[in-house]
């Protein structure tokens, strides 16, 4: 956002580099590509890997893309982004059937709920689920079972607002904060 707004991300709203922080903050107009690269950050690496290699490439390939959004280089390792979306462009690379599963599950929760958190806590938690059910191989079993409980530990502050009533809902149509 520094680039197009002259405002650091990390400066304003709940302080993440994530698309809710975005779209809360300056709204869909920067959010949306905000997703769609971090869908893409997860996604080109895990499919080529599991094209090139199979699905142990594949699975490595898309947790290091989501250990990268957590803990960016650019960054200097500081924190990131809570891996969510990168989290279902890899499994769209990886088993695509399990991705369009957690996308359904956050589409739904959201809808319902108009939390983010809520929403990518039990999409991702409906991951392991959905292989299994999908008779997906053991590396992608045991990556969505790392992802889920990686999107989960980086939700507990999520969690803890909500537990406390204070957690915020995603509002659609609200006016974006002009920087």
């Amino acid at each position: 956002m520094r680039a197009t707004r002259g405002v650091d991300i990390r400066t304003v709203g709940s302080g993440n580099i994530g698309a809710t922080n975005v779209w809360r903050t300056f709204g869909p107009r920067y959010a949306v590509p905000v997703i769609l690269l971090d869908v893409a950050k997860g996604f080109a690496p895990a499919l080529a890997a599991t094209l090139a290699a199979g699905h142990v490439a594949g699975a490595l390939a898309g947790g290091a893309a989501m250990l990268g959004h957590w803990r960016p280089l650019f960054l200097r390792f500081a924190r990131g982004g809570k891996m969510v979306a990168t989290c279902g462009g890899a499994l769209f690379g990886l088993a695509p059937l399990v991705g369009l599963a957690g996308v359904l599950v956050w589409v739904v929760v959201f809808a319902l709920t108009r939390y983010a958190s809520v929403a990518s806590v039990l999409a991702a938690a409906s991951l392991p689920l959905a292989a299994l059910l999908l008779g997906e191989p053991w590396p992608v079993l045991v990556f969505a079972g790392a992802a889920a409980l990686g999107v989960l530990l980086l939700h507990r502050a999520n969690l803890a607002r909500l537990r406390a009533g204070t957690e915020t809902r995603v509002q659609l149509r609200r006016r974006p904060i002009r920087a």
